[in-house]
């Protein structure tokens, strides 16, 4: 079945530059997963990191590969796939097996990473846009979109704890991007003052968010806590130069940049959809110490620039959250408030999930007391982030938006 861009209504301009996809919401549709000639020779390094990460061979192999033009690199979907599979390589070679830091990226991955980023819209590092949106392929093309039925098409030492941390958060983005649909519909209510039209579309979103929370439930039972924390997590919030102790200048991007540049790591606050969901619902996050607002605004420029262009339309749309007030309807205001809750509900299980995964490890490793708090760095998120901080600042801000009964 061919992808196609949402049918919106023509007053969203052309929507398919906004890269959203019928079944895969901002998902990369169909990722490729061959580069053609000479740069499948990224291809097989990306594709064999765990094994050369433990033999000790990845940065000899990355050292002696030949610098590459981007020229012949055409269409967005095979550029996708080199930012993915350069990414990758990068995160291993300055990482390598977690305790021999690299501080310099050889010319000859920089320039052709930085290139491409360059064309792209996004930073020279592993984003949430990378390892999760592009990374992901289906065993049987016809079949269906299940954990089951995918698979990665590169990863991590760590086993398959990359897989279920990618895939789980793929389909979590999936399901909740399937409410996408519904936006026109709401606006197109609003402008008409159908209050109707409007119930149903935000019990549709409602619907979708508690699907993805349903799918989130499913990362116990393939993302172990230990190998996450101990292993995958150092490739991912490893990646974050940014506020990171071990690199505190940053990376030299060698022969493109003459100092250090600082990128923060992947992070689930690149996802668009729920920064979507906020925009569309009016949820406004504070700008406390935690500045959870700034960081989220700051996350927009590691999103592919289709899908920042897309958040930004929508700010421009009516407000729901202010018709929703000024209407008086006890079921509207009880229908919208369902919907902020399953934000609500979704942030408050992510808290849970950084305790398990993050908070709860960080004190293991240190044998620190239960009632200790880890430090500030074992605290962090992959964006850079005091994670537990950040998060409760989000979650507070959306339940803040509950709106009282009339």
């Amino acid at each position: 079945m061919a992808h196609q861009a949402f049918p919106m209504e023509s007053s969203w301009g052309n929507v398919e530059e906004y890269h959203i996809d019928e079944d895969v919401g901002f998902a990369l549709p169909n990722p490729l997963e061959e580069l053609p000639y000479p740069y499948d020779a990224w291809i097989s390094i990306a594709k064999n990191l765990p094994d050369l990460i433990k033999n000790d061979e990845l940065r000899a192999k990355v050292e002696k590969l030949p610098m590459l033009s981007i020229d012949d690199l055409q269409g967005h979907r095979l550029q996708r796939l080199a930012h993915l599979a350069l990414g990758c390589i990068t995160m291993a070679y300055v990482w390598g097996q977690g305790d021999d830091v690299r501080k310099v990226l050889p010319c000859n991955i920089a320039v052709p990473y930085c290139s491409l980023s360059e064309k792209l819209g996004l930073p020279p590092i592993l984003v949430y846009a990378d390892c999760v949106l592009a990374n992901w392929k289906k065993k049987d093309p016809s079949g269906p979109m299940t954990y089951e039925n995918m698979d990665i098409l590169f990863s991590f030492p760590g086993g398959d704890c990359g897989k279920g941390f990618f895939l789980i958060s793929l389909l979590v983005e999936i399901e909740a991007a399937s409410a996408i649909k519904v936006i026109p519909t709401i606006f197109k209510a609003v402008q008409n003052r159908d209050r109707d039209t409007l119930k149903k579309a935000l019990s549709d979103i409602t619907s979708c968010l508690s699907k993805a929370l349903k799918v989130f439930h499913r990362i116990h039972e393939y993302v172990d806590p230990n190998l996450f924390f101990n292993v995958l997590r150092i490739y991912l919030s490893g990646s974050s130069w940014k506020g990171n102790a071990k690199m505190p200048e940053g990376l030299l991007y060698e022969g493109f940049w003459d100092t250090p540049k600082m990128f923060a790591g992947g992070s689930a606050a690149q996802s668009s959809i729920f920064q979507c969901f906020d925009v569309l619902l009016g949820i406004q996050h504070s700008s406390d110490e935690a500045s959870s607002a700034e960081f989220l605004q700051e996350m927009r420029t590691y999103m592919p620039p289709a899908h920042q262009k897309f958040l930004h339309s929508l700010e421009s749309k009516p407000s729901v959250r202010e018709f929703v007030l000024s209407e008086g309807d006890d079921s509207l205001l009880a229908i919208y408030n369902g919907c902020v809750d399953a934000m609500v509900s979704l942030r408050n299980y992510h808290l849970q999930i950084v305790a398990k995964y993050i908070v709860i490890p960080a004190r293991q490793s240190k044998n620190t007391q239960p009632s200790e708090e880890p430090s500030e760095s074992e605290n962090k998120g992959t964006g850079g982030t005091n994670v537990m901080k950040f998060l409760k600042s989000v979650r507070d801000t959306t339940k803040a938006a509950l709106l009282k009964e009339i």
